[in-house]
C-alpha cells in the first residue's frame, strides 16, 4: 500500500506544469488572436480594449469590454490542442461588471478543435461553460456545466456569484480524481465530486421495480380509539333562534308573513364528533421502497477527462453593456494559476477600488453643490417674483390714487 501511494505521488509530481493559454491583452495585437463570430441571424455587439472607468493600473487592467446594449457577443481564440488526462485542468479569468449589470452573462466556454469560430453561436457544442450569470434579483449564480458524451450537465449545487461593480477572479479546477473546486477571488466557494454534484452518470441504485408495499403494511402512526364513544349530548344544531329577539310591534302577519326570530350561532355546538386518536399497535413505520443496483450504471473513472481542448470563447447576451473580461488562463498547475491570479487581478484590485471610492466621493460632492445651486436659484426666483408682486401692488395703488 505504501509503495502504491509512493508511486502515485511520484507520478503526480512528474506531471509537467504547462500554461496552455494565457491572455492579458498586454499589446494592441489582440485582435489577431481572437475571432469575431459572424453567425447569421445574430446582432453582435463589439468589444473594445479598455481598463474601464476606474482601475488600479491603466495598462495592466485593460481588458475586453462589451460596448453596446442589448446585443449578443461572440468572440473566441484557439490554441494548441491538449488533453487533461491524468492532470488537473484549471480555467481562470477575471470579470468586472462596472456598469452594475442588471441582466447578462459573464461566463466563458471551452471548446474542442471542431469549433467554427466564424460561426460560433449559442448552439455550438462546447466542453465546459463556467462563470457568473446575472439577471434581476433572482439569478445571481455561477454556471458550471460539463459536456459528457454529447450532453450538457448543470451543477446541482447553488454557487452564488459576485454582483458588485468591482473586478473578481473566477477559477474552476477539475482534478483527475474526479473532484472539482470553484474559487472566487482565490477563495474556495464550492467543491465536491463530479459524480455526486452532476447527473453525469445514471444513479448507482434504483428502486426495485418488482417490489411493492405489502397489503398488510400499516403505516398509520395513530388510529381512532375503538373504545371511544360519542357523548349523548354531543349533537347540537350549529345555529339556533335568538332567544332574546322579539317580534317588532309594527309586524303584520298578514302582510309580512309569520314572524321568525333571527338565527344565531349555537354556543353549545361542538362540531363533528371524532373519536380520539391512540398509538397504532400495528404501526410498522413508513414503508421504504427497496433499491437494487442500476443495470444501466457503469462507473467511469475518467469523467473529468477531455481528449481535446482547443479553444476558449465568449458567447453571451447582455442587456446592459460594460463588462470587462481579462486575465484568461488555462493551465494544469493549480498553484501557478493562483500565483498568476494574484500577480494580475490581485495586484491592482485594491487600487481600483480606491479610485472608484474617490470617484464616488467626487460625484457626491458635485451632486451636493448642484443641489445647493439649484436651491439658491429657486430662492432667487421666488425673491424676484415677490419683488414683481410688490411692484404690481405699488402700480395698482398709484392708479387708485390718481382715480381719486
Amino acid at each position: 500500500m505504501k509503495i502504491f501511494l509512493f508511486v502515485a505521488l511520484l507520478g503526480a509530481s512528474l506531471v509537467e506544469s504547462k500554461v496552455f493559454f494565457e491572455e492579458k491583452f498586454a499589446d494592441a495585437d489582440w485582435e489577431s488572436r481572437w475571432v469575431q463570430s459572424e453567425h447569421k441571424g445574430k446582432e453582435f455587439g463589439s468589444f473594445k480594449l479598455t481598463p474601464g472607468k476606474f482601475y488600479g493600473d491603466a495598462e495592466k487592467d485593460k481588458g475586453l469590454q462589451t460596448s453596446q446594449d442589448a446585443r449578443f457577443y461572440g468572440l473566441s481564440s484557439k490554441f494548441a490542442p491538449f488533453s487533461n488526462k491524468d492532470t488537473p485542468l484549471v480555467v481562470q479569468f477575471s470579470i468586472k461588471h462596472e456598469q452594475n449589470i442588471d441582466c447578462g452573462g459573464g461566463y466563458v466556454k471551452v471548446f474542442d478543435c471542431s469549433l467554427d469560430q466564424k460561426d460560433m453561436h449559442g448552439e455550438s457544442p462546447y466542453l465546459i461553460m463556467f462563470g457568473p450569470d446575472i439577471c434581476g434579483p433572482g439569478t445571481k449564480k455561477v454556471h458550471v456545466i460539463f459536456n459528457y458524451n454529447g450532453k450538457n450537465h448543470l451543477i446541482k449545487k447553488e454557487v452564488r456569484c459576485k454582483d458588485d461593480v468591482f473586478s473578481h477572479l473566477y477559477t474552476l479546477i477539475v482534478k483527475p480524481d474526479n473532484t472539482y473546486e470553484v474559487l472566487i477571488d482565490n477563495e474556495k466557494v464550492q467543491s465536491g465530486e463530479l459524480e455526486e454534484d452532476w447527473d453525469i452518470l445514471p444513479p448507482k441504485k434504483i428502486k426495485d421495480p418488482e417490489a411493492k408495499k405489502p397489503d398488510d403494511w400499516d403505516d398509520r402512526p395513530t388510529i381512532a380509539d375503538p373504545e371511544d364513544t360519542k357523548p349523548e349530548d354531543w349533537d347540537q344544531p350549529e345555529h339556533i333562534p335568538d332567544p332574546d329577539a322579539t317580534k317588532p310591534e309594527d309586524w303584520d302577519d298578514e302582510m309580512d308573513g309569520e314572524w321568525e326570530p333571527p338565527m344565531i350561532d349555537n354556543p353549545d355546538y361542538k362540531g363533528e364528533w371524532k373519536p380520539k386518536q391512540i398509538d397504532n399497535p400495528d404501526y410498522k413505520g413508513p414503508w421504504v421502497h427497496p433499491e437494487i443496483d442500476n443495470p444501466e450504471y457503469t462507473p467511469d473513472p475518467e469523467i473529468y477527462k477531455y481528449d481535446e481542448i482547443c479553444a476558449i470563447g465568449l458567447d453571451l447576451w447582455q442587456v446592459k453593456s460594460g463588462t470587462i473580461f481579462d486575465n484568461f488562463l488555462i493551465t494544469n498547475d493549480i498553484e501557478e494559476a493562483k500565483k498568476i491570479g494574484e500577480d494580475t487581478w490581485g495586484a491592482t484590485k485594491d487600487a481600483a477600488k480606491k479610485m472608484k471610492e474617490e470617484q464616488d466621493e467626487e460625484e457626491r460632492k458635485k451632486a451636493e453643490e448642484e443641489a445647493k445651486a439649484a436651491e439658491a436659484d429657486k430662492e432667487d426666483e421666488e425673491e424676484d417674483e415677490d419683488l414683481d408682486d410688490e411692484d404690481d401692488d405699488d402700480l395698482e395703488n398709484e392708479r387708485d390714487h390718481d382715480e381719486l
